[in-house]
């Protein structure tokens, strides 16, 4: 186990020992959790990112892109 020593405005810190009172737990197994359940996110979403990727095709792809017609973009969609 490792100790994390971390700065939180005092509203966030409030709010989490709200819902770590609510939730019968501590502060720490709340923000543990909520760290643990961002972590699996960001691995899930990478992966699920790479294996839609695999699936993708070049010529595919280039001939979806052909269909874009050609000239200005339109007035809301202009870099600035």
């Amino acid at each position: 186990m490792s100790t994390l020593t971390i700065q939180l405005p005092d509203s966030l810190h409030g709010k989490l020992r709200e819902l770590a009172d609510a939730d019968g737990t501590s502060v720490e197994q709340l923000v543990a959790a909520a760290a643990g359940e961002k972590l699996a996110a960001m691995l899930e979403g990478a992966a699920y990112l790479r294996r839609e990727a695999a699936l993708g095709s070049r010529t595919e792809f280039e001939r979806v892109l052909a269909k874009v017609p050609q000239g200005p973009p339109e007035p809301y969609d202009a870099l600035e």
